[in-house]
């Protein structure tokens, strides 16, 4: 599999991404400029990564105006054509912004920029402990908008404890349901708040990220 990694500006975590992947994991992996539009180089066995950061400064909302560079406009027809799909963080918000995934990513419930180490866990009740770093991170749709997701089995990943129990305490920034990652209808297009590139060195003493990264591209997801 190869993977392409979308720099905006403001992107912070694609060199994370990179290395990440092609370090940790790896894999093959090539750098996209949001001024081109290539994807010819990709197949629907590979995948495209929209990394962290500040795209455009934020401005307007987060990922709204990276929602319309040239490189996004191909990678929508990428998704909508098959192609995988994953935003992180930033990449998330733009996937929203996007109408790739549903819902919005709002202000944390606190008002504060949250950065620190949280549980997560997914519908097969493995837990990871990965890091957050996000002001904007609180997931929000409708009741019936969550009711579908939920019973789609679209909702990969809620905020937990240790141990996998999904509670309002576990819940670090007001996220409808705990949910921290949600994919689309397809199950091609991922998108979550934690930052699984930030756990995957032996020199960080946490690796979950690399379990992360398996599961989000394993055939589990498929189904």
């Amino acid at each position: 599999m190869k993977f392409g990694i979308v720099v905006f500006p403001g992107s912070n975590c694609d060199r994370d991404v990179h290395d990440a992947l092609k370090y940790d994991l790896q894999q093959e992996v090539v750098m996209l400029w949001h001024k081109d539009k290539d994807l010819s180089m990709f197949s629907k066995d590979d995948c495209i990564i929209l990394p962290g950061g500040f795209s455009y400064g934020d401005y307007l909302r987060c990922g709204a105006i990276a929602r319309f560079s040239p490189m996004m406009q191909s990678v929508i027809a990428f998704a909508n054509d098959g192609g995988k799909v994953i935003g992180i963080c930033n990449g998330f918000q733009i996937l929203c912004e996007s109408h790739l995934l549903p819902g919005a990513l709002l202000r944390n419930m606190h008002q504060k920029f949250i950065c620190m180490n949280v549980y997560i866990t997914n519908p097969e009740g493995e837990v990871f402990r990965i890091p957050i770093a996000h002001g904007e991170g609180r997931y929000y749709a409708d009741d019936a908008t969550l009711d579908e997701l939920e019973a789609n089995r679209q909702v990969l990943f809620y905020y937990c404890d240790e141990e996998g129990c999904i509670t309002p305490e576990t819940n670090p920034n007001g996220s409808v349901r705990n949910i921290a990652g949600i994919c689309n209808k397809n199950r091609n297009v991922f998108g979550m708040m934690p930052h699984p590139e930030r756990a995957c060195s032996e020199v960080l003493r946490n690796t979950d990220g690399r379990r992360v990264f398996e599961y989000l591209l394993s055939p589990v997801i498929a189904r």
